[in-house]
């Protein structure tokens, strides 16, 4: 029964690839996580103004936007190996840039927008590229299983990551986590090196604004898509509270506990990763998705509630839980359906759908909290959370019938031959090219 629960490693045992990505990640994980905590504290520090901290979502939303499209096509028509590494390089040069203005005798504040819409036009042209060969390295059976670890590693950075960044700002400064974050970004551009090449079909087109068009009309013909993108849309916008954890901590009069609010949410995703096992064996994904973003919304409308702190750490934790539940059924359904021709395309539209969302979450969040509070805009943000989940729900039905064993898309895909033998141009059948 207990190995039923622990996490499918077959895309571990599987795929090269896939390993050093998974290790690449949790390096990266680390050293973003660390700048995530630092930078809305250095802007809350020169500013005090929760609006200020709120504000970067706007400043990331049409950087993400743009390059997360033009990054879709990009990923169809490019090595996508080498979109990753070159990505991976640039993170890491802004965050020499943080580094360097956190040095200063008097840091601006300036700056920091800048990096932080410079960082969201990168991730944008790297997350479809990454996303996109995950479909091509593990075998199509085993996606779940691939999304559960993947998830799990991501936990274990969202973690660690701002539970000891609180710390490292709070003690040594923010040039200590923009510092670590640095080393982190060289040694991942140095994983990302290893990685075997993953050119783009023969027939490849170049990036264009037709391409972009087609994945669009694709994506608008799927109401199974069209529903992963809108209730995860949905769910980040009205209850993404991340922005105003630093006033929220001090409404609570638990400043200490600002490193565990961001961590919280992780540490449920990671209780539910560790026992995913089961997942791996469960075929209405859609189910997982609206489920999951309706029960993330209800416990962050509960923690926006609640006055106490470790009742309010254990609310997002029950979030977090949800979120990576909803996230395992997207990133399932994605990489079942979507042919791979136009994955890069679509992921390029899923970069908006999980990260559009919560930059605009973070603009409502700090201006509804200046205006009538920061506990009322956590609360109220999930309870639109839930309401929206019924909404789309109710008016995307397919999506929560969908069965990965009799969807047309998904059949299809598989007798394509996803996995690396399937879809790698250069390898042969039964043999994956080594790293």
């Amino acid at each position: 029964m207990t190995s039923r629960l622990l996490p499918d490693l077959s895309p571990w045992r599987s795929s090269a690839d896939f390993r050093l990505l998974w290790v690449q990640g949790l390096v990266t994980y680390f050293g973003s996580f660390m700048a995530l905590i630092a930078l809305p504290l250095q802007i809350k520090h020169l500013t005090g103004s929760p609006l200020a901290v709120g504000a970067m979502g706007a400043v990331e939303l049409v950087p993400l936007v743009v390059f997360g499209l033009y990054g879709g096509a990009l990923a169809d028509s490019a090595d996508r190996r080498r979109v990753i590494l070159g990505t991976e390089a640039g993170l890491g040069l802004l965050a020499v840039v943080l580094l360097v203005n956190a040095l200063a005798p008097e840091p601006a504040l300036w700056p920091l927008y800048v990096v932080a819409a410079g960082v969201s036009a990168l991730a944008g042209l790297q997350r479809p590229a990454l996303d996109s060969l995950m479909a091509r390295i593990v075998p199509h059976d085993q996606q779940t299983a691939a999304a559960a670890l993947n998830s799990l590693r991501w936990q274990v950075g969202a973690i660690a990551g701002p539970s000891l960044a609180g710390v490292v700002v709070a003690y040594a400064g923010h040039a200590t986590a923009y510092g670590v974050t640095v080393v982190t970004f060289a040694l991942s551009v140095l994983l990302c090196l290893r990685l075997s090449p993953a050119p783009p079909a023969h027939d490849a087109e170049k990036p264009s604004l037709r391409g972009i068009a087609e994945g669009a009309r694709y994506a608008w013909s799927r109401p199974v898509l069209l529903g992963t993108y809108a209730v995860d849309l949905a769910a980040m916008f009205f209850a993404f509270p991340n922005a105003v954890f630093p006033f929220l901590a001090d409404d609570l009069d638990a400043e200490w506990a600002l490193g565990l609010m961001y961590a919280a949410g992780s540490v449920g995703s990671l209780a539910l990763g560790l026992t995913s096992g089961w997942t791996s064996r469960v075929r209405r994904h859609g189910l997982f998705v609206a489920g999951g973003a309706a029960g993330w919304g209800l416990a962050i409308a509960a923690a926006g509630w609640f006055q106490n702190i470790w009742i309010v750490l254990v609310c997002l934790a029950l979030a977090g839980a949800g979120d990576m539940l909803s996230g395992l059924g997207r990133s399932t359904i994605w990489n079942q359906t979507i042919p791979d021709e136009l994955r890069g395309r679509l992921a390029g539209i899923e970069v908006l759908s999980y990260s559009v969302g919560p930059q605009l979450g973070q603009v409502r969040a700090g201006a509804m909290a200046g205006w009538t509070g920061t506990r009322s805009a956590v609360w109220s943000g999930g309870v639109a959370c839930v309401a929206s989940v019924a909404l789309l729900a109710a008016a995307l039905p397919k999506l929560l019938t969908y069965d990965c064993a009799t969807d047309e898309d998904a059949s299809r895909r598989r007798a394509a031959g996803a996995g690396p033998a399937g879809d790698r141009p250069d390898a042969e059948p039964g043999v994956l090219p080594g790293v």
